[in-house]
């Protein structure tokens, strides 16, 4: 007889979440380049997505939201750098009631503003080919000495996110947000986080009784990962080795030199959830229109005409869910789909191939996958929420970050979340410093199932995986040291400089 969780929407993301973990990262974005579609948009690919209660003092009230787009920004990237795009629209979405459906989402629509600066030349004004015009440091929101000017809108839906109650997210006055320059240099933004740091605007959302917080804009990548290796056929040494948090796996990170565009959002608890459940799921989308022409001759404006109904095309909830769970036919689907309709890539979560491939590879240290079919364990930990912890009382199976409000923020982080004991961490939520590729490999080779008590709760049978008690790593190290994550929003490190000269 089959689990009863697996009746309706059993969704392939539990075990994506899972065995993404074997992605062997210590954090592999989650989403870079993941689906064959995406990587002709990349301006809409999103990396990672997390949500966890605010950790900055006093803001404890407080959800961060915070969806990272733009993978692999080379820092020195210009002329042009990494602005959004604004024929896109980018959503965040809280499902506050276990559905499996968008109850909250906030809409972010971009517009770039090109000021045409012109010098001088030989009695003719004639534009210049950068974003900066070099008339003085940029240390100030829409710089005089900034060639280009990016914004930005907020909405929050509420219901369905085309059909619901739509209304404006201010600043103060203006339902306009700026948006800061990347890091092109030094000498073009002499103190490049203060100068950030002026773009942390307040947002005031109808409906809620105190306003939150937004920033978007360009960040460091927040994780480490052996891209390389990873992808030849998990080329690493056994994952099984004992880590050594001092030793110099650092090295082989393919992101320590990348950027990302991070949209955070700081949001009060109580604005968030419904009154009764405090569990909240969470993910965002990126959607296109489905008509573009191409504009042969654009004259100061777009290259293209965009028009027709919204696509979605980019998704992200669990990380690393689309790269290696699902099968390679279905990854532009996943990135189209709605949790709700998860049911569809149920074999890909019951039945994972990624546990097996680990055994392949690495039967030779005893690496033994597990065998109690279907994964039920895998389901509770990324589809319904592990009872007790963060399942919402009438939870639909559905790919998403689940999050119980109720839980206070951790004193003392742990990178490995709720197998670390600390159950502030991944995967109830997900925060910056959550070690998501240690984490999910152990759970995906059966981690839970040798939890006494836990194993009952995600409906383990008597097969207890054989290396469910190894202590799996990828050898990369990610945690919540000041390396990795700031103390206050938006959390995510200072991007790096496109100019190394000081």
């Amino acid at each position: 007889m089959p689990h009863p969780f697996l009746k309706k929407s059993c969704c392939i993301a539990l075990a994506a979440g899972a065995f993404t973990s074997f992605l062997v990262q210590s954090a592999y974005a989650s989403s870079h380049r993941e689906a064959p579609f995406i990587t002709r948009a990349p301006k809409v690919d999103a990396t990672d997505f997390y949500m966890f209660r605010s950790m900055e003092a006093g803001r404890s009230n407080y959800v961060t939201l915070i969806a990272n787009y733009v993978p692999l920004q080379d820092a020195y990237g210009g002329p042009n750098y990494f602005a959004m795009d604004p024929d896109a629209l980018y959503e965040i979405h809280v499902d506050n009631n276990g559905d499996g459906k968008e109850d909250i989402t906030f809409q972010f629509r971009f517009n770039t503003q090109n000021k045409d600066a012109k010098l001088n030349i030989g009695g003719k004004q004639v534009a210049i080919p950068l974003v900066i015009n070099g008339s003085g440091d940029i240390n100030s929101v829409n710089s005089s000495a900034a060639n280009v000017r990016e914004t930005y809108t907020i909405d929050v839906v509420r219901g369905d996110r085309r059909s619901g109650t739509r209304q404006s997210v201010s600043n103060g006055s203006s339902t306009s947000f700026d948006k800061p320059l990347d890091n092109i240099g030094n000498k073009s933004i002499k103190d490049y986080a203060a100068y950030a740091g002026k773009h942390i605007h307040t947002a005031t959302i109808p409906g809620c009784n105190v306003p939150g917080k937004v920033f978007v804009g360009q960040r460091k990548d927040p994780f480490v990962v052996n891209l390389g290796e990873t992808f030849d056929l998990i080329n690493i040494a056994a994952p099984a080795t004992a880590f050594n948090a001092n030793a110099e796996k650092l090295e082989i990170d393919s992101l320590a030199y990348k950027n990302v565009t991070s949209i955070a959002l700081e949001v009060p608890i109580a604005c968030l959830t419904n009154g009764s459940e405090p569990v909240i799921g969470g993910w965002t989308t990126a959607s296109m229109r489905q008509g573009r022409l191409l504009n042969p001759a654009p004259s100061n404006g777009s290259a293209s005409k965009e028009g027709g109904a919204w696509v979605q095309v980019s998704r992200l909830g669990m990380p690393l869910v689309n790269e290696v769970v699902i099968g390679l036919k279905d990854k532009d689907r996943f990135n189209s789909s709605k949790p709700v309709d998860d049911a569809q890539f149920a074999d890909y979560v019951t039945n994972p191939t990624l546990p097996a491939l680990v055994e392949t590879l690495f039967s030779g240290a005893g690496v033994k996958a597990p065998t109690n079919f279907p994964r039920t364990d895998l389901v509770a930990a990324f589809l319904t929420g592990v009872k007790t912890l963060n399942q919402p009382e009438k939870v639909v199976a559905s790919e998403m970050l689940r999050l119980n409000t109720s839980i206070a923020p951790a004193t003392n982080p742990h990178r490995l979340g709720v197998i670390g004991g600390d159950n502030a961490g991944f995967p109830n939520g997900r925060r910056l410093g959550d070690d998501v590729v240690d984490i999910e490999l152990r759970v995906a080779m059966g981690k839970l199932c040798t939890i006494a008590g836990v194993n009952t709760l995600v409906g383990c049978s008597a097969d207890q995986a054989a290396s469910g008690a190894i202590d799996f790593t990828d050898g990369a190290y990610l945690d919540h040291s000041a390396q990795f994550t700031d103390a206050t929003f938006p959390y995510v490190k200072t991007p790096i400089a496109g100019s190394p000269a000081n």
